[in-house]
């Protein structure tokens, strides 16, 4: 579980970090890359923990496709971009996407080494 609050604030993080990007630029405040760079650091560092118990690829698409998802929604709202009937239907086509992915993906297995037994060697 703590692995999925890690993939949950590695993806804030990018999100965070990527808007202050665009705040920044509409701003004219050289602070924003500064937050902008600290922000996608530590979201690049979250990831890299939650990848230790997800599978590498369901991690990676739910932090790129829902931080895509959010960083869009959230420029619409806060910087007035546009949001035409195809980036619509791009986003449905991610997150139905992302959700394929995850159900597709297995979940590992401990592995189980079995006990060498006396006088067993390998062979070379």
């Amino acid at each position: 579980m703590i692995y999925w609050i890690l993939l949950a604030l590695a993806i804030i993080a990018e999100i965070t970090g990527t808007l202050s990007m665009k705040w920044s630029s509409v701003s004219d405040d050289n602070l924003g890359y500064i937050f902008m760079l600290l922000m996608i650091t530590l979201s690049y560092i979250l990831l890299s923990f939650s990848i230790k118990k997800i599978a590498l690829g369901v991690a990676y698409a739910m932090w790129e496709g829902i931080g895509i998802l959010f960083i869009t929604v959230f420029s619409v709202l806060l910087f007035d971009e546009s949001i035409s009937l195809l980036k619509i239907i791009g986003l449905t086509t991610l997150v139905v996407g992302i959700a394929l992915i995850k159900s597709g993906t297995a979940t590992r297995k401990p592995r189980t080494d079995k006990p060498a037994r006396e006088g067993e060697h390998a062979v070379i």
